[in-house]
């Protein structure tokens, strides 16, 4: 069995109710509950929550709240492992047991049911422990510069004469999901050492921090998955 968590705590700050906020005509979790039905690879697609509110909103759009996060959870100091695992925790009490779990940010519109699917099969096909989707940095970070005592000087000195095409791609986490062997994850067993990627293009992910990112973000969906 398969579960899909969607992680959607609320009082979000910088941009208040974040996680329900209409993305292009409606709360951007809606994406990432679609994307995930739409998928048709989880027994299970459920939201985890501590606001009425997005409940609300995710239940009206096919997503399960069958329980609400707790307080231990739902801090600013919790993190997305310390929710998956509460998650997991509740189902097993309740006589359900998963073998794969993938995470979905309720911030991420660019997720794709074609994406989950692709990603759910690079896990099973190579026994993998994990699945995530990253995307090549678009300049090379050998090429940093930091300050000391006010003046610019490289990172990495020796890349300094280095052309960017002769130095390896480097890669950063899109923020959008990440799959999961439950067993691998939870600690139950050893895993196969095989935490594989699937490589996004640079136009199809954005961090929505700000408002700005939003726009970003909003142009991006507009050009780049409206226009397909």
């Amino acid at each position: 069995m398969n579960l899909c968590i969607i992680t959607a705590r609320g009082g979000s700050k910088r941009i208040p109710k974040k996680n329900i906020k209409e993305f292009l005509g409606k709360p951007i979790i809606a994406y990432s509950i679609e994307a995930a039905l739409k998928a048709n690879i989880f027994e299970e697609v459920m939201v985890s929550t501590d606001s009425n509110e997005i409940a609300e909103v995710a239940l009206k759009y096919g997503a399960k709240i069958p329980f609400m996060r707790s307080d231990k959870t739902s801090n600013d100091y919790a993190g997305t492992a310390d929710v998956l695992r509460e998650v997991l925790l509740n189902y097993e009490e309740k006589g359900m047991i998963f073998d794969t779990i993938c995470c979905i940010y309720p911030t991420a519109p660019f997720v794709t049911e074609s994406k989950l699917r692709r990603a759910y099969d690079i896990l099973i096909s190579n026994h993998a422990d994990s699945v995530t989707p990253v995307v090549q940095y678009s300049y090379p970070p050998q090429r940093a510069f930091i300050l000391q005592n006010g003046n610019l000087v490289y990172q990495y000195p020796e890349f300094r004469n280095a052309r960017s095409q002769d130095l390896e791609p480097i890669y950063h986490d899109c923020g959008q999901f990440y799959f999961y062997n439950t067993d691998v994850f939870l600690g139950k067993k050893k895993g196969s050492g095989k935490n594989l990627p699937i490589v996004m293009p640079e136009e199809e992910v954005q961090d929505i921090d700000n408002y700005s990112d939003w726009n970003l973000a909003e142009i991006k969906y507009k050009k780049f998955i409206l226009e397909k």
